[in-house]
């Protein structure tokens, strides 16, 4: 296997040369990736379609509601689980497919095993102190949680990476991701903001197109209290759970591919700034020239 410096994505990046390093590597390793959030989708509506949304939405009993949360526990975990693992999957492919044709999705996929139940336990940590921060961030409305949610979201890109290229070591996993991606903080969280928002009108769009076919029961809905029900019983026909697979397909290796670009744009800095650090001389004798401060290389070069 190549060094991970060979890695098509470790370089230094700009927001530019970003989007168009996550696009070429999409279109070139785009049907593996596709089939893998394909497969991961149809496997989360078969567990999600026990969960009864339209019963818990005529529900007025507290009580009930509780009762029947209860009941729903279990798939939303299942759900959960599920998607953190077809995570690690594409994962662990965007990082070392491109460095040995022979990780295909397959061995990939087992490899990937190895770092689930430690980044399991990263998640619950990042989950209780994701729930403080966005508790903060209330404290200031709506503008502090929205940092506090751009916040998290970028540690969260960093730890499968962190991870699979450094060791499924939890301490070092959690110091390194604090490291790396506090290093060029707004740097790393601006992009983080940008591509979420990218994300989120490319998911805007696809849904509108989904949501073609059966317009007229919405427009229904708009105009008849009635028929609110409409929308939440798209869910169970069949077309419709087809499109929706097929556009979580589209959209969910767009997220471990710019993780992979955070990552190694971090450490390709770490390297420059490393590599740019004098080393001292064997007698430690001060220069003249050592007084004199040096210039940084220029980030464009690479």
């Amino acid at each position: 296997m190549n060094q991970i410096t060979d890695h098509p994505l470790y370089k230094l990046h700009s927001i530019d040369t970003a989007m168009n390093s996550i696009w070429d590597f999409y279109r070139k390793r785009f049907v593996p990736l596709f089939l893998m959030g394909l497969i991961m989708s149809l496997i989360i509506h078969f567990i999600s379609s026990s969960i009864n949304l339209t019963e818990l939405q005529s529900m007025t009993d507290i009580n009930e509601m509780m009762n029947s949360m209860k009941d729903y526990l279990w798939p939303m975990l299942a759900v959960s689980l599920v998607s953190l693992l077809f995570t690690a999957i594409m994962q662990y492919y965007v990082i070392y497919n491109p460095l040995d044709s022979d990780k295909n999705a397959l061995s990939c996929a087992i490899n990937s095993l190895r770092y689930y139940f430690p980044y399991l336990i990263i998640m619950v940590f990042l989950a209780i102190a994701g729930s403080f921060a966005l508790f903060l961030g209330l404290i200031v409305l709506v503008i502090g949680a929205a940092f506090a949610a751009i916040w998290i979201m970028m540690l969260y890109l960093f730890i499968l990476p962190v991870m699979m290229v450094e060791g499924p070591d939890i301490g070092n996993t959690i110091s390194r991701t604090i490291s790396l991606s506090h290093r060029n903080f707004w740097s790393n969280l601006g992009w983080t903001a940008v591509f979420l928002i990218l994300l989120l009108v490319i998911t805007f769009i696809i849904s509108g197109l989904i949501v073609l076919p059966f317009s007229g029961g919405i427009f229904r809905t708009l105009t008849n209290p009635e028929e609110a029900t409409a929308v939440s019983d798209l869910a169970s026909k069949p077309l419709y759970i087809a499109l929706s697979a097929l556009m979580n397909a589209l959209t969910m290796p767009l997220l471990p591919i710019f993780a992979a670009v955070l990552y190694f744009n971090s450490r390709a800095r770490e390297q420059k700034l490393t590599d740019w650090e004098p080393s001292g001389n064997e007698d430690q004798k001060v220069k003249v020239e050592d007084l004199y401060a040096k210039p940084l290389p220029d980030e464009d070069s690479k």
